[in-house]
């Protein structure tokens, strides 16, 4: 008879695993916004210190304001990045189990490799169109606030149009042509999409004398970084699972 696996693994097994997939793929994010993204908020300091020079008064006042060098900075994003990391494999992990009461069998962590891709497109890509990073020298301090609520409630409305997406390609039906499906499902996606960057505010603070080059390079350093940590928790979490999966299938094999 065929070996039965589909006994899901307990939620703890599949949280540590989350985390585990987390923490790692943060260290590897933070490995790669230091290569990648260091020398362009070196960079992008050195022009906001030389308009604070510009100002003697107000260069002055924002040096007794650092609180932490640049040094406890670099060392800190690798803590921040494994931190960060680690709490989204955690809520990875515990989507992934209660998604699973709606599968057949266990299917080796493919589920929490597609979660994650939809966690990368909703809450990092639709929010990252709309409001992408600046470096350190563009933005207005008065409206921080304000940028910080849109913001997250953009990466809001970019997971509900992923969940419209989905909610399409269930509602067409089983029997349905594939490219009808997913046709459904970009068109979800796409309605939800337009309509929060119409709905949602704009923020133009960009300084028009600031090195577009320095710009655009900033902006993909820090877009890579969190395609690194989504990528990175959604294979491992993945291996993970899968290497578990495989474990409980020994385990379960009747001595001979």
């Amino acid at each position: 008879m065929p070996l039965n696996t589909t006994t899901a693994p307990p939620f703890v097994a599949v949280l540590v695993r989350g985390l585990l997939a987390g923490l790692i793929a943060g260290l590897l994010a933070g490995a790669f916004a230091y290569v990648a993204g260091e020398p362009h908020v070196e960079a992008a300091i050195a022009i906001e210190e030389a308009a604070a020079h510009a100002e003697p008064a107000a260069g002055a006042h924002d040096h007794e304001d650092t609180l932490v060098s640049r040094t406890g900075q670099r060392g800190g994003l690798f803590l921040a990045t494994g931190l960060f990391g680690a709490a989204m494999g955690g809520l990875l992990a515990t989507a992934y189990v209660l998604l699973s009461r709606r599968r057949r069998s266990d299917d080796g962590g493919r589920s929490g490799l597609l979660l994650a891709g939809a966690a990368l497109l909703g809450a990092v890509i639709v929010p990252f169109l709309k409001y992408p990073a600046n470096p350190p020298a563009v933005g207005d301090p008065a409206t921080i606030n304000q940028r910080t609520v849109t913001y997250l409630l953009m990466v809001v409305l970019g997971l509900v149009a992923v969940w419209a997406g989905s909610l399409g390609y269930r509602s067409v039906g089983g029997q349905a042509p594939t490219w009808q499906r997913a046709a459904a499902a970009v068109g979800g996606f796409l309605l939800v999409t337009a309509v929060s960057y119409v709905v949602m505010p704009s923020f133009q603070e960009v300084p028009a004398d600031f090195p577009a080059t320095l710009l655009w390079n900033f902006r993909l350093a820090s877009l890579g970084t969190q395609v690194v940590l989504w990528t990175g928790i959604g294979l491992l979490f993945a291996a993970l699972m899968h290497h578990e999966r495989r474990r409980r299938a020994g385990t379960a094999l009747p001595s001979t």
